[in-house]
Formats: structure tokens, C-alpha cells, sequence
């Protein structure tokens, strides 16, 4: 892409939109990741696939040539969005209305991986490359916590074979880049009581959901909004029939925890609840855990960069960000090596049927990617 205008790069964010990639829908994942491995070919990448597991799409990953050698760059982003397949169609078709572009998954986060390719074509059109190598490692699972992606995701992030990690998740708050991420813990609860008939014998019974009723109230007053830990009990099954004193109840807490020393401390707090009826059992199973990174040193030496190119372009960002939402640059940034996130596309409504990107954003941010890739060496990186 030898010239960057908000046609052809609306052009490019459709081509990814258009397919549409719910995560549990592993052929349409694959669709876009053909899609993703098509423009990595044409700019002479080499290209490498991870086969998927239990309904989970492939990881792709391709690797672009820098001028200069050593630990280069690891580029981040997903291709699995939320929305079911049928979206596109209703209620939520491509459009662009005034200067919002609308689409399922075209803020989080299909214009972020569009202009960051759109970058690396831009540099190989003009006959450039990017200072360090670049890895591109488009990931499948992203939605769901990345269960499957992680392990990858983190061998491919170690310091000695990365210097620099990019992540191209939308911007927050119309502007931000984000340099640190807070901690994200789920907790699987199960409750099992004694059925019984709940006309004749309901004094047999102990309810399950009765159990877990007052499991929840306990649960959420764990929240301490001063210092910004939240558990949201956001799922709950339970029950077969109402004449019957339910023997099962099923929840998922979903836990925001800032800081490593959050998570340990709501992980005792859970681990150690009892059942409040001593003949109901009360189990409690960790899940999916994305760690939280917090800003480095070497993060803000790239915030500052980044900042100062942006400056230069003439579309400057609005400061720093944390942010309370997940991203794969949560198992990077814990692992120490520096990571920028955030530096995809501004707009909102992600995971809502009014998702949308602001169309006047993408020049000026495809323009910010490529003077990162232009510019960032290895006095960025994790050993500087």
C-alpha cells in the first residue's frame, strides 16, 4: 500500500470485517487468518500456523525481515471477535455515517490489525523495511481469555527472542495508548445440594440455589472500589424444574484485580468461603487468569516515543492510559518485556451492536505504526 488515504484504508479494515469470526466459529477464524496470510506473503514474510484445538482457530504467525538483526518486535492481535456469525447481516451491517465506520469487530479489533499491516505494506511498497524484525501474531482466542493462545503467546515473547511488543487493540478514551493492563481472574462456583420435591418434601431438601444465592452477596462485597477490585458474579445456572428443590447451581465470577498482590488476596478470599448450610457443598475451581503489567521504565521510554512521533504526525495522543479490560499484552507486559498496547483504531461501542471506528483516525494511526517500525531499535528493548 504505497499511499495511505482513509479510502484505501477503509478498504482494508472491510476486507478483514467482512469475514465474519466469532471465536467458537474455527473456519471463519481461519478465513480471516488466510486472509491475514495472504498480506503477510505479499510482503515477504515467512509464514508459520499453529493447528487449533477443541473448536479454536489456528495461530498464525509471520515474520518480516528488519534492517537491522537481533531481538526485533512481536506485533499483537486477535481475529476472534464476539459477535455471532449472522451480525453482519443484522444488526449490525457495515456502513460509514459521517465519520463513523460501523462493523462487527471493526474497533476491537479488526482496524487495529488492518492498519497495522496496512504499515508493514506501506514500508514494503516504498522499499523500506522496519528497523527490527517483526513478528506478526494473530491470535484466535483472544474473546475467550486465550486459553489456547497463551503458552504460545508467552514462548514467543520471551526476551531473548523479542526486544519490543506492539499491540494494536483499539485506543482507549479516543486517543490513549495504554501501558499497563490490570490483572483479570474468573472463578468457577459450584453448588450441590439434596433434591427433593418442593410440594411434599421440601423440608428434605437443602437448595443449591438458595446456597449460591448467599454466596453471591458474599462474593460481591468483596469489591473495594478504593482500590479498584471488583468480582462480578456475571453467570448463574441452576435448577431443572420448579417443583423440584434444585440439587445444582453453577456461577462464573469475573474478578478485576490491579495488581499481582489483588489477585492473591481474592484468590485466599475465594479458596477459603464455606457453605453457609453445612449440608450443601460449596466448590470453588480457579479458571482463566490474565495477569496484570504494569508501566516499566522501558514502557514509558516508549509511551514517550510514541507520543513524540504522534506529535510530529500532527494527530498527538491524549496521554496515558490503564486499562481495566483484558489483552494478550497482559501475559507480555508480565513477563517484563516492554510492551505498548492500545495503538489501534479510536472509536466505541466494542462488543455492542453501535460498534464503530472513526474513519479520520486511520491515516494519521497507520502513519504512528509505521514511524514505530521505522524507528524503534534495541535501546527500547527489555535489556536496554
Amino acid at each position: 500500500m504505497r499511499d495511505l488515504t482513509p479510502e484505501a484504508l477503509l478498504a482494508a479494515v472491510n476486507a478483514w470485517v467482512a469475514i465474519e469470526s466469532p471465536t467458537q466459529d474455527a473456519e471463519g477464524v481461519n478465513r480471516v487468518s488466510e486472509h491475514a496470510e495472504s498480506l503477510l506473503r505479499a510482503i515477504g514474510a515467512s509464514i508459520e500456523r499453529i493447528p487449533g484445538e477443541n473448536s479454536i482457530g489456528d495461530i498464525l504467525i509471520g515474520r518480516v525481515p528488519g534492517a537491522a538483526n537481533g531481538p526485533g518486535i512481536l506485533l499483537l492481535g486477535h481475529m476472534d471477535t464476539v459477535h455471532p456469525v449472522g451480525t453482519l447481516a443484522e444488526p449490525l451491517p457495515m456502513r460509514v455515517e459521517g465519520d463513523r465506520a460501523y462493523g462487527p469487530g471493526i474497533y476491537d479489533m479488526k482496524g487495529g490489525n488492518a492498519i497495522a499491516f496496512s504499515a508493514l505494506a506501506h514500508l514494503h511498497a516504498t522499499g523500506k523495511r522496519p528497523h527490527l524484525p517483526v513478528t506478526v501474531m494473530m491470535i484466535p482466542d483472544e474473546e475467550i481469555g486465550s486459553p489456547f493462545s497463551r503458552p504460545y503467546i508467552e514462548a514467543e515473547a520471551e526476551a531473548k527472542k523479542h526486544a519490543i511488543v506492539l499491540v494494536v487493540e483499539p485506543s482507549g478514551d479516543f486517543g490513549r495508548i495504554t501501558i499497563a493492563r490490570h490483572g483479570i481472574a474468573r472463578y468457577h462456583l459450584k453448588t450441590t445440594g439434596i433434591p427433593a420435591h418442593a410440594g411434599a418434601y421440601h423440608s428434605k431438601g437443602r437448595s443449591a440455589i438458595r446456597e449460591m444465592a448467599r454466596q453471591i452477596l458474599t462474593i460481591e462485597d468483596m469489591t473495594d472500589y478504593a482500590r479498584n477490585v471488583t468480582l462480578n458474579v456475571g453467570i448463574v445456572h441452576g435448577g431443572t424444574h420448579e417443583n423440584m428443590v434444585p440439587l445444582h447451581a453453577e456461577a462464573i465470577i469475573y474478578c478485576l484485580v490491579p495488581l499481582p498482590e489483588h489477585e492473591a488476596e481474592v484468590r485466599a478470599k475465594l479458596l477459603a468461603l464455606k457453605s453457609h448450610d453445612p449440608d450443601v457443598k460449596l466448590e470453588v475451581t480457579p479458571g482463566l487468569y490474565r495477569p496484570s503489567f504494569v508501566k516499566s521504565p522501558a514502557i514509558q521510554r516508549l509511551y514517550d516515543h510514541a507520543a513524540k512521533l504522534a506529535e510530529e504526525i500532527g494527530y498527538p495522543v491524549k496521554g496515558e492510559r490503564v486499562a481495566g479490560g483484558g489483552s494478550d499484552g497482559n501475559f507480555t507486559g508480565a513477563l517484563g518485556v516492554p510492551t505498548l498496547d492500545g495503538l489501534g483504531v479510536l472509536g466505541d461501542g466494542p462488543h455492542t451492536h453501535q460498534e464503530y471506528l472513526l474513519v479520520s483516525c486511520l491515516v494519521p494511526r497507520t502513519k504512528l505504526l509505521v514511524r514505530l517500525f521505522e524507528t524503534l531499535d534495541a535501546s527500547f528493548g527489555a535489556k536496554s
